[in-house]
């Protein structure tokens, strides 16, 4: 979150970044609250001081009915102070809970547009394939070659649910170890997460208040299931100084998401590319202020290696300003191109939070043992999201006969170079 004092002095930017973000925040409510939360303060210090002098008199006095009368003076100041101190707690609790719904600031190179529209392409890698024949697209591909059941899936657990099968559940887990596996020797620590977290982790991490709507919850254990595995990967360190001299430190880990988004009807209804509880690899960075901006380039290279590893066609995308989210001050998108439904899909965001989760989380370093504690500046990026790179993979790699071919850097994992059709 923003710190108080930043908002304070920098009131037009953060204005102006909310208007950028095509999106709404309580900024002079902050500033109003602010303003009687030092006045309040000011009232009971004042009042406090006025019952040590009163305590002291009190003490000093050997008048009897003098100190009566002081003694009931400073029950009427102790009184104050208690009403003082209960507004004082009800507006500190609104200034916080106010603080909680203001977005990061943007990055000043973050190109300006209201929704992903305005989204600029950086980069386009990979040639698209041109198949002698129509491609399909993955469902039909799942139901040929019998690894894809989304009847099943919607029998038990209701609709945007699916099931995978055989060679196709087996791509699934290829692809998550080729990541993992490229990820580790690129530097990055793998690590095994919660899948259920506490509120405090959630609004630590920026997911609450703003996105209560989109998260599971357990009501009555009071957890809620992760939607990302940055959401973890921010509370590792919660409430915690991390000592001089292990920044930067970078993990990889895989985990399932759940999310609870509303899907329109008239929006992604074939397939598997929506659903509300889906695979994903994700990278997270801890690291100093002036290191940040170099990591978010290593983290868009390391999520472009995977793409580039499988023979994939793919586009660098950097999002605008009211695309970027919440968390973030500048996000780059990876789309990776699916011929049987002629469109990109984007596969990894990776953005620079600066120590925007740091400051909700009260995470510190030192740069030195003799220094004094600062925020580090944290980074996510996929590496990569499940299924889409099953999907992706289903469709580059499609035969006229509906079968899949397995590229060559995944036939060790697969043990096949082909997933067969068995239908169609």
């Amino acid at each position: 979150m923003l710190s108080l004092q930043y908002i304070r002095e920098n009131v037009e930017r953060v204005k102006r970044d909310v208007l950028l973000r095509n999106t709404t925040a309580p900024i002079d409510r902050i500033l109003h609250l602010d303003e009687d939360r030092r006045e309040l303060l000011q009232q009971v210090e004042g009042l406090r001081a006025k019952r040590n002098t009163v305590s002291k008199a009190i003490g000093q006095s050997k008048d009897a009915a003098d100190r009566q009368v002081r003694i009931a003076e400073m029950r009427l100041v102790g009184d104050e102070i208690d009403r003082l101190d209960g507004r004082l707690k009800k507006v500190e609790a609104e200034l916080q809970e106010k603080l909680y719904e203001v977005p990061n600031i943007l990055d000043p190179s973050v190109p300006k547009g209201p929704d992903e529209t305005s989204n600029q392409v950086v980069e386009v890698v990979g040639d698209l394939p041109n198949f002698p024949f129509l491609p399909r697209p993955h469902w039909e591909l799942g139901e040929i070659t019998g690894g894809l059941d989304i009847e099943r899936g919607a029998k038990m657990s209701g609709s945007r649910f699916y099931t995978l099968h055989g060679p196709l559940a087996r791509l699934q887990r290829a692809l998550i170890q080729l990541m993992l596996d490229e990820h580790t020797r690129a530097g990055f620590t793998e690590a095994y997460l919660p899948y259920m977290l506490t509120e405090a982790s959630l609004y630590a991490a920026g997911q609450l208040p703003k996105f209560r709507d989109n998260l599971y919850r357990d009501a009555e254990e009071d957890y809620y299931f992760i939607p990302t595995a940055e959401v973890a990967f921010v509370n590792l360190y919660r409430d915690e100084i991390i000592p001089a001299g292990q920044l930067p430190m970078r993990f990889v880990a895989h985990t399932p998401c759940f999310r609870r988004e509303k899907m329109s009807a008239g929006r992604d209804v074939r397939g598997i590319k929506r659903g509300h509880q889906f695979e994903k690899v994700e990278m997270f960075v801890y690291c100093e202020p002036g290191q940040s901006a170099a990591e978010l380039e290593r983290l868009v290279a390391q999520a472009r290696s995977i793409p580039a590893l499988l023979g994939l066609p793919y586009r660098l995308v950097e999002l605008c300003s009211g695309d970027v989210g919440f968390n973030a001050t500048r996000t780059f998108d990876l789309e990776i191109w699916v011929p049987g439904q002629g469109e990109w899909l984007e596969v990894s965001s990776a953005s620079n939070c600066l120590d925007f989760q740091a400051r909700r989380a009260n995470i510190r370093y030192r740069s030195a043992s003799d220094q004094p504690t600062k925020y580090p500046h944290m980074l996510n990026a996929s590496g990569l999201a499940l299924p889409r790179t099953v999907i992706a993979m289903m469709e580059n790699y499609q035969r006229e006969d509906g079968s899949i071919a397995i590229p060559e850097v995944l036939q060790p994992y697969m043990g096949m170079d082909v997933i067969p059709a068995v239908s169609g």
